[in-house]
């Protein structure tokens, strides 16, 4: 069985089977490009924001305090205007992430209708 003869981002040689007849195992085959980043797209949408369960956990936290007398009510305040300053900003990300990708589908799209105009 023939390994794949692409090199891995952190310079190593590939260690996968290579399936293909230019010797290239799935995951390197230049044929298999756009699926894959496909694929990467789809899968960095669907993954959950981990920060966003650490702050609803840190709002639990801040309200049982404030409830429990542990914590004074200005403190509380302050923290939570923090807490929604970093979800505005989580929230700025993920639109930002979503422009970039609808901008990169655009181009690629008028890649074709120029494609088809000069046909």
């Amino acid at each position: 069985m023939a390994l794949c003869r692409a090199t891995k981002a952190n310079g190593e040689p590939c260690t996968l089977a290579a399936n293909g007849p230019q010797g290239f195992c799935w995951a390197h085959d230049p044929a298999n490009r756009e699926k894959r980043r496909r694929m990467a797209s789809k899968a960095a949408r669907s993954k959950p924001n981990r920060e966003l369960s650490s702050i609803k956990a840190l709002l639990e936290d801040l309200t049982e305090r404030v409830l429990l007398g542990e914590l004074q009510t200005g403190q509380a305040a302050v923290a939570n205007q923090l807490v929604n300053t970093r979800l505005r900003a989580i929230e700025q990300e993920r639109k930002m992430r979503e422009l970039e990708e609808l901008a990169e589908r655009l181009e690629a799209l008028e890649g074709v209708l120029k494609g088809r105009r000069k046909a």
